[in-house]
């Protein structure tokens, strides 16, 4: 949805993202835009930075795995959210905007060109550019390095405005010693871009079709142009591992301190790790170790304990969870105790005031109110009432060797431990199983059902078995 700062500033925008590149540095067999940083591919960064300053048509440019990233971004965003160009050869900057062309005809407005694989960029970064006065034809943002090494140097006049862009490898000795450099982010109109893309030739050192050019031509038609300096932390570019990871880096100190100072308790931030659509509630705490990742949310007051890792969950206010437990798709209601060592596996979903204790595992089961596992249980495709109580050691025999069945434990039930059940079996409100049982058939409601065999008390056999075990040693010894 656009912001109110977004629809103030930028009334006519349109995006460009450039993410064809294959990324040869990664060494990699996947996309490098689709390579993640703190748990979000860098690609969609930027994408959802295009919808978050209300660009009224964004284009991603495509081309290495072409049909692999347009795949993943339409199941992220849907079919139409975004368009798609493809470059397929790559022959430069300016040659992946002209393959874009086509899909800004009859837009009016300004044209952001962004890169796929500049995820931290922010609106705040960019605030100056989508603030930049209408009489600006061309606004680029810049970054002062102390070794511009292998960047483009910004040269501007005498009277400080941007006359061009030069490549590292076009420059002079003398314009090689300027450390303003290109960050590739560019602001244009759109009338002015659909009018120069036409003119860009690759006559340069790399043979390629340089977009800024689009500078040059600004200057020879006396368009006003400028160059905002940012923070080169948020405007670094990721070729390779080390600089993906020295990424993840940064979007991580950054996604704990807006928790941070939105009311979390993050105790050590070194070594815990958020993703960055993670949401969590006031006066939660995350101790030490943990990993939340995906789309996860943590309810007010709840607490993750040291080494937990939760995945694309929901877990309620005022939940405790123990220490190493893991969560992965699963649903956990208010102020339910967890742990430590527990395992809810996808399709898990407890209600409130639930207890599930060490080393239970739950795959595709539901849990009732107030409803306990406490011990060394796996109970998987299970629908599990209100108030049951859970023995340690029980198990749904939930797959025959071809397909899974269901247990289900009405209201109340009381299950003693070392139970199985093998599915599909059904037992009723207020029934009671007895410990050591393997329950095959349905219990009816307020029944008692066991299967023990009935027990056996031999007096005096330890005496006479250690008698035996005397006798034989001295036959031995004869």
């Amino acid at each position: 949805m656009m912001s109110e700062t977004a629809k103030q500033i930028s009334p006519a925008l349109a995006a460009v993202v450039m993410a064809a590149g294959k990324g040869t540095r990664m060494k990699s067999n996947t996309a490098k835009v689709l390579h993640a940083v703190a748990g979000k591919p860098m690609l969609e960064w930027v994408l959802d930075l295009a919808l978050e300053i209300g660009c009224e048509r964004a284009v991603a440019v495509v081309g290495h795995q072409a049909e692999r990233v347009r795949a993943h971004v339409e199941g992220k965003y849907g079919a139409g959210r975004f368009l798609f160009a493809e470059q397929r050869e790559q022959k430069g900057t300016g040659h992946a905007v002209m393959m874009a062309a086509g899909a800004l005809q009859g837009f009016e407005g300004r044209v952001l060109i962004l890169s796929g694989d500049v995820p931290l960029l922010s609106q705040e970064t960019l605030k100056p550019l989508l603030e930049a006065p209408a009489s600006l034809r061309v606004a680029l943002l810049s970054m002062v390095l102390d070794d511009p090494t292998g960047y483009g140097r910004v040269i501007r006049g005498e009277d400080g405005r941007v006359r061009r862009i030069v490549e590292h490898k076009d420059a002079t000795e003398t314009e090689r010693q300027v450390r303003e450099v290109n960050s590739g982010v560019y602001l244009i109109d759109a009338a002015l871009l659909l009018q120069w893309l036409p003119r860009l030739q690759p006559n340069n050192a790399q043979g390629e079709y340089y977009l800024t050019d689009l500078i040059r031509f600004a200057a020879e038609e006396n368009a006003a142009a400028e160059a905002y300096p940012a923070s080169p932390e948020d405007l670094g570019g990721i070729n390779d591992r080390v600089q993906l990871a020295a990424a993840s880096a940064v979007a991580r100190q950054r996604i704990l301190r807006r928790h941070m100072l939105g009311g979390v308790t993050i105790e050590d931030p070194v070594t815990t790790y958020i993703d960055r659509d993670v949401t969590i509630g006031n006066d939660a705490i995350i101790e030490p170790g943990a990993h939340l990742r995906g789309a996860t949310s943590i309810g007010e007051g709840a607490v993750i304990g040291a080494g937990s890792v939760i995945i694309n969950s929901q877990v309620g206010p005022q939940v405790r969870v123990q220490a190493w437990c893991h969560f992965e798709d699963a649903v956990v209601g208010p102020a339910c105790k967890i742990g430590p060592y527990a395992r809810l596996r996808p399709g898990a979903e407890l209600s409130a005031d639930c207890h599930i204790g060490n080393f239970v595992e739950l795959k595709k089961a539901r849990m009732g109110k107030g409803s306990k596992a406490n011990h060394l249980a796996y109970l998987g495709d299970a629908e599990i009432g209100s108030g049951v109580n859970v023995g340690a050691g029980t198990i749904t025999c939930n797959y025959d060797g071809k397909n899974k069945h269901v247990t289900r434990l009405a209201d109340g039930v009381f299950v003693g431990s070392d139970t199985q059940f093998v599915a599909p079996v059904s037992v009723g409100a207020g029934a009671y199983i007895g410990a050591g049982s393997t329950i095959t058939e349905d219990v009816p409601a307020g029944a008692l059902a066991f299967t023990r065999a009935p027990q056996t008390v031999k007096e005096g056999w330890v005496r006479k078995k250690a008698e035996r075990d005397a006798l034989k040693t001295a036959e031995k010894k004869t």
